[in-house]
């Protein structure tokens, strides 16, 4: 299912760069005035802390690669905390995930115990982690440096000889994952993952864990309260895997949401037709784009942005709206004046993967090959993904290639669990109703899965991860649920048990004199923080 680690709408990239440097020797872990109570020796905190995240800590954990066998061969994984400062109201740690699978944890912490208010931040000890395989956990998997490298063959496969190339680019990349980590790949899977966020728990010396996981990391929170709901005391699981798709199924849902969602945005770009100049009917701008999309085909924008790119450079507005005036601008400036500096900055700064994206694509891929069984005949996959792209053309062939590697997967499927679960303390759900990348009737299926659950409705947002980005009403909810443990209650038989309104959509950026006809020469788009490509 692809998607993107969510990095909270502007903060998180950021934050996850903050940590590149290596954490020094000298900390402790009380540094910086917090106090915290004994952990387990496996864990020494050292002091990583930035100017943003001044009590940031650092530590490394050792844990089986196999869980069956725990004293056999050993990896480890990068953690990072944000020390809570309230002892006397202490709540435990709180483990955060920004999703993926492949989504790098460490810089969540920071931001997390950033954004939520500051006398219930200081209630917990917020605990990110880089699961297995990812970011600075050893070993980092990379199978295929460069796979997603452009100009990229068309993604829709017209004609014999754009499908082979596909195929045998996903082929290759399956090749490479078995050649350097064949003894490694059936390892990497989300009941893994849930069992080192138990052993996590435990080197913590804590009884039970608090849990805040966001897109994927709503699976990997199911996952783990299945095998372990006794050592849940509080989870909050914001844009909601459909965990009755894992996988293949959840990929071809997601292709009609994220076509609706380009289609809310050529309207919104109509609506807005004084400022980018692409027509008033939202047909007319959909359809200027497919002519945009067909031209990249034959004549790639500086020799970089083919159909391939130019699909990666506007997926993540089907994430996050506040996307759409800088897409639309580049839009605008090819259509109208054709050019095409605009489009390669924003494809550089939206679409492109670098050594981190290379890193979190390979762990995707593992994971979600590995979790569940996929159709091992191309033939399937061609039936499903023409009949989609029938009804969904934007994303469904981009979609398909992107997951198509499970086609050709070298380890054996697992079965995954039923995550249905009557014995956990209340969970509260986030979910907005227009949600592309876990569209809504997921959340619906695991509030109905999830006894004592309660599900808050961002009705009209078609944001992914949408607590912490400015949604009052939201964090509200949030706030007062992990300061007491209380959920909202519905009546009646609607499937929320409360709703916020969605934030406005954008406005367009200012716009200059005759903006019809002016490029745009400022810095590329920013990547606010998506991290990788994934859920």
């Amino acid at each position: 299912m692809r998607t993107r680690a969510v990095a909270l709408l502007g903060a998180l990239a950021a934050a996850a760069g903050l940590l590149s440097a290596q954490p020094s020797a000298a900390g402790t872990p009380a540094a910086r005035g917090a106090t915290a109570p004994a952990a387990h020796p496996s864990l020494t905190w050292r002091d990583c802390a930035t100017k943003k995240y001044p009590t940031l800590q650092c530590a490394s954990l050792r844990v089986p690669l196999d869980h069956r066998r725990p004293d056999a061969r050993k990896i480890t994984l990068a953690l990072s905390r944000v020390p809570g400062t309230d002892r006397a109201r202490h709540q435990g740690p709180l483990l955060v995930n920004p999703g993926g699978p492949g989504g790098s944890g460490r810089g969540l912490a920071g931001f997390v115990a950033g954004a939520l208010p500051r006398k219930v931040a200081a209630q917990y000890d917020v605990i990110g982690f880089d699961p297995r395989g990812v970011g600075a956990s050893r070993p980092a998997v990379d199978c295929r440096p460069g796979h997603f490298d452009p100009v990229r063959p068309d993604t829709v496969p017209i004609g014999k000889g754009v499908e082979q190339a596909n195929l045998e680019r996903v082929r290759a990349f399956a090749r490479a994952c078995d050649k350097k980590y064949g003894p490694l790949l059936k390892h990497l899977d989300t009941v893994s993952a849930a069992r080192d966020m138990d052993l996590i728990r435990k080197a913590l010396g804590a009884d039970r864990i608090n849990y805040f996981g966001y897109s994927y990391g709503t699976h990997l929170g199911a996952v783990y309260a299945k095998l372990h709901p006794k050592r849940v005391r509080r989870a909050v699981l914001d844009s909601v895997v459909d965990p009755t798709g894992v996988w293949y199924r959840d990929n071809l849902d997601q292709n009609l949401a994220f076509d609706d969602r380009h289609k809310a945005f050529a309207a919104w770009v109509a609506r807005h037709d004084e400022t980018y100049g692409l027509g008033a009917d939202p047909a007319v701008v959909e359809g200027k784009w497919y002519a945009m999309r067909a031209a990249l085909a034959d004549r790639p924008a500086g020799g970089r942005v083919g159909a391939a790119e130019l699909e990666d450079t506007f997926i993540p507005g089907g994430y996050f709206n506040g996307y759409w005036p800088k897409l639309a601008e580049a839009f605008a400036a090819y259509v109208n004046d054709r050019k095409t500096t605009p489009l390669v900055a924003a494809y550089k700064n939206l679409g492109a993967v670098d050594a981190a994206g290379d890193n979190g694509y390979a762990v995707y891929a593992a994971v979600e090959c590995r979790d569940a069984p996929w159709p091992r005949s191309w033939n399937a996959w061609r039936t499903d993904n023409w009949r989609s792209h029938a009804k969904a053309p934007f994303m469904t062939w981009s979609n398909a290639w992107y997951n198509a590697p499970c086609a050709f997967w070298p380890t054996a499927p697992l079965t995954p669990p039923d995550v249905t679960n009557r014995d956990l303390p209340p969970v509260l759900l986030f979910q907005a109703t227009d949600d592309a990348a876990t569209p809504y009737e997921g959340a619906v299926t695991l509030h109905r899965k999830l006894r004592r659950s309660s599900l808050v409705v961002e009705v009209g947002g078609g944001n992914h991860g949408v607590t912490l980005s400015g949604n009052a009403c939201l964090d509200r909810h949030l706030a007062d649920y992990l300061a007491t443990g209380k959920v909202p209650r519905g009546r009646g038989h609607t499937a929320a048990d409360a709703t916020c309104d969605a934030l406005p959509d954008p406005k367009p950026a200012k716009a200059k004199p005759n903006a019809k006809r002016t490029s745009d020469n400022r810095k590329g788009l920013a990547l606010h923080g998506l991290i990788g490509r994934h859920r």
